[in-house]
């Protein structure tokens, strides 16, 4: 079976490592870091598309990435109730390819408005000799702001609360090294969801964040619903109840192809849910009768961690 730390991602390691980093500093951790200013936390997230970038190089398709890239920021920061403010881009390559580099940052204009907030700017760098010939790398910065009344912290959780899941739009940016192990190994095809963009939740979460009470938000990223959902609770789970929710049919390729075990799935990849919410049982059971796409997929547990049935 092929595991993501056989494509060269090591979860553990990068979990050790933030471990390690808290005990120095001992606020980062969360999706979105705080920072108090009068009675409101602005909130700021660093991000950038991983090895998805090989699949655009491969295919020459770049007008999505930069969709991605600012949904993996403002992702993240929504889960603190944050309304996303402004964004930089950093965009770095051998040598300026003024078409690519347009598609690119095409993408990115394109994700800020769909997200509601301003591309201030960025930086454009030329580094012949450190990145191969007609690649080059992005990653982003968004800021947003919370009133500190408003602000969505997992600390109302409790037993018994529901969880609910937000569709994603397929594999979204994380697990790609994964996903290109499994194509090298298989000999596959491409396949063409695989470079579909990540899909950005700001005006959903708004609304919701009107209409509901929400605990707890949590992105499903890197590490996948196993990893992300313990993420936003204090001494407690989640149990999931898998036959809760339609796996994307693309999972289901990838884990048959790469003959990737189940337990390694939901631990790489968001399984076709992007977010997952916490509310009260009431509460939960009102969202979803009126957002049909939302579905409960499992309650919040007294132990850590998450179960599966």
């Amino acid at each position: 079976m092929v595991t993501y730390k056989d494509a060269g991602v090591d979860i553990d390691a990068g979990a050790e490592l933030v471990k390690r980093l808290q005990k120095i500093c001992p606020e980062i951790g969360g999706f979105g870091g705080l920072y108090p200013l009068g009675d409101q936390y602005l909130v700021a997230s660093t991000d950038g598309v991983g090895t998805k970038l090989k699949l655009a190089f491969d295919q020459n398709r770049h007008d999505s990435i930069g969709i991605d890239l600012v949904a993996m920021c403002v992702n993240d920061i929504i889960t603190t109730g944050a309304k996303p403010l402004f964004f930089l881009d950093y965009y770095a390559t051998s040598q300026l390819d003024v078409d690519q580099a347009e598609q690119v940052l095409g993408g990115v204009i394109r994700g800020c408005k769909e997200a509601g907030c301003v591309l201030l700017g960025g930086e454009t760098a030329e580094m012949p000799g450190f990145y191969q010939p007609g690649e080059y790398d992005i990653s982003g910065f968004a800021v947003g702001v919370v009133p500190k009344e408003d602000l969505i912290d997992g600390k109302e959780i409790t037993l018994g609360d529901l969880l609910v899941g937000i569709p994603s739009s397929g594999v979204h940016s994380n697990g790609y090294s994964l996903v290109r192990k499994i194509l090298s190994l298989s000999g596959e095809d491409f396949r063409e969801e695989l470079l579909a963009p990540t899909r950005i939740y700001v005006e959903m979460i708004q609304k919701f964040q009107k209409e509901f009470h929400l605990k707890g938000i949590s992105h499903i990223t890197g590490g996948g619903l196993t990893e992300n959902i313990p993420r936003m609770f204090r001494g407690m789970g989640a149990h999931l109840h898998k036959s809760n929710w339609e796996i994307s049919p693309i999972f289901h390729w990838l884990q048959e192809v790469g003959n990737v075990s189940e337990e390694e799935m939901f631990r790489t990849f968001n399984m076709g849910i992007g977010m997952v919410l916490v509310l009260s049982p009431e509460e939960a059971k009102k969202l979803c009768a009126a957002n049909p796409e939302c579905q409960v997929i499992g309650e919040v547990t007294k132990d850590k961690g998450v179960i599966w049935s």
